[in-house]
């Protein structure tokens, strides 16, 4: 009798070991699948450490909701933008659908109702949102905190 358990005891768990041996296949292919920047084009990487004053006279544009400045710093500059008194945006100017293009810089719009980069015709919201292509990926945003007068911009 005892044998008899035994054999039906391995019969039992046959099919559960063909399951486990897939498992490492099927974790492989998971993991492998969540790289989700693989066609996005690569802005470098650089270290973004700003402080500004928004109440400054270089920046009177800052002084309204919906105005803008632009700065050093980041890959091919910042461009800060005020929604409201206490919130602003730092956007990267490089646009995000041909980063190493020489000319891919992003600026608002001479109708100041969405920012532009001239070189691809790419439009984006004063969010960072894609507005109009072939850029299919926003702005790259910067962390930004207001203390006082002096906006902190860093990633």
């Amino acid at each position: 009798m005892p044998a008899t358990w035994a054999a039906n005891r391995a019969k039992a768990f046959t099919p559960m070991s063909k399951y486990f041996s897939l498992l490492p296949c099927f974790l492989f292919l998971l993991l492998s699948s969540c790289n989700d920047n693989a066609d996005r084009p690569a802005i470098p990487n650089v270290l973004v450490n700003e402080q500004i004053n928004v109440r400054s006279a270089m920046y009177p544009r800052l002084q309204q909701d919906g105005g803008y400045a632009y700065i050093a710093g980041g890959y091919k500059g910042i461009m800060v933008v005020r929604q409201s008194a206490d919130l602003y945006y730092a956007f990267e100017r490089t646009c995000p659908y041909d980063p190493a293009a020489a000319c891919s810089q992003i600026e608002a719009d001479d109708s100041n109702l969405f920012i532009i980069d001239k070189c691809c015709g790419s439009q984006f919201s004063f969010q960072g949102n894609v507005m109009a292509g072939p850029a299919v990926y926003g702005l790259r945003a910067y962390k930004t905190s207001l203390v006082g007068s002096t906006l902190y911009i860093s990633n």
